[in-house]
This record gives C-alpha cells, structure tokens and sequence, in this order.
C-alpha cells in the first residue's frame, strides 16, 4: 500500500523546497501538512498562497479563527484543529471563542455567532446560503466581501483537511497538547 510521504528539505521536489525553507524559518520546524504537501509542489503552493491571502482578507484574528475551525470542526480534521488552537493563541485570539469551536457550543458574541452559523451553514449546503441566513450575515455588519472571504478560507481548508484525511498525517509535537476529535467534543 502506498502512503505518504513527510518531505523534509533533503527529500523534496525542488519546487517545494523554498517553501519549506521558509517554513522552518517562520516556525523553527517543518509542520507534517507542509512535509506532506511539499509532494506537490503547485498543491503546496496554493495552500501557502491561499493562507496567506485569508490571512489578510477583511476578517480580524477572531473571525479567521471562527472560519478557519468552523471549518476544520466540520470537517473534522484531526490535525487542523490542533493546529489552529495554537494558532488561535499565538494570535491572542480569546480561548473562549477557541474551546466554543472545538465544543461546538455558542460563540461569546452574536456576531462571532452569526460568522460561525453563515460559515458553516455555506459548507454544509455546497456554497448556498439560505435568504434568513444572508439578512443575518448583513444585519450582524459584515458585507458581501465577507461571504466572499469565507469561500476564500474554506479553499484553504479544503486543501488542508481533504490531505489530513488523506494522508493521516500525524499532529505535530507543538500541537498536541491541543489533540481533538469528533468523539471528545463537548456536544
């Protein structure tokens, strides 16, 4: 049986290697995703590019926290929920609305709410959003840019989870005492 591979530096396709460069760079390691992604270089690429341009689309660290582990709840990626708790803290992201997401319980404001409720409302029903749930989305203050935002974070986490489930890729040593799974969520 085929599985696959964590890249390190040495051992990947040339197009990737700069990436994970930059990745030891920024982190001090490779995280496994990026090892197993480095496979594809194009694949690896676009998600590198794709965080970086969520990462500074009109959402604060708040909301690309909710987006980012609405989605990765839903999609119950057992790596990128750890991932993104640790993200969420290095980002001072208040772990009230962190532990909300990984338990699947009610957001500490409605707005938060309301992003969290319009994102996974679009992922589950395929990119259509009910009429009720737009109003919502507007009347809570956030804009059509937003909608668009959302589909630009759940790109990115397409990419992530689809390979975590995938790959099986194994959570990474800084991320662990953040494990998570569907069967350990509060509700």
């Amino acid at each position: 049986m085929k599985t696959f591979k964590i890249h390190t530096v040495e051992s990947a396709p040339e197009g990737s290697k700069p990436g994970l460069e930059a990745s030891i760079k920024a982190n001090g390691f490779i995280a496994n995703l990026h090892g197993v992604l480095a496979e594809s270089p194009q694949i690896y690429e676009a998600y590198q590019t794709l965080h970086k341009l969520f990462s500074q689309s009109s959402f604060n660290a708040d909301e690309l926290t909710v987006v980012w582990q609405t989605i990765n709840v839903e999609h119950e990626c057992h790596y990128c929920v750890p991932a993104h708790t640790a993200i969420a803290n290095m980002m001072k992201v208040d772990n009230a609305i962190t532990e909300a997401l990984r338990n699947r319980t009610a957001l500490p404001t409605e707005k938060l709410q309301v992003l969290h409720e319009t994102t996974l409302e679009i992922v589950r029903e395929r990119g259509h959003l009910s009429e009720a749930q737009k109003e919502k989305f507007f009347a809570a203050g956030y804009g059509t840019r937003e909608l668009l935002d959302i589909i630009l974070g759940l790109s990115q986490k397409v990419i992530s989870n689809y390979t975590n489930h995938l790959a099986k890729t194994p959570v990474d040593k800084p991320f662990e005492k953040f494990a998570w799974s569907k069967e350990n969520a509060l509700s």
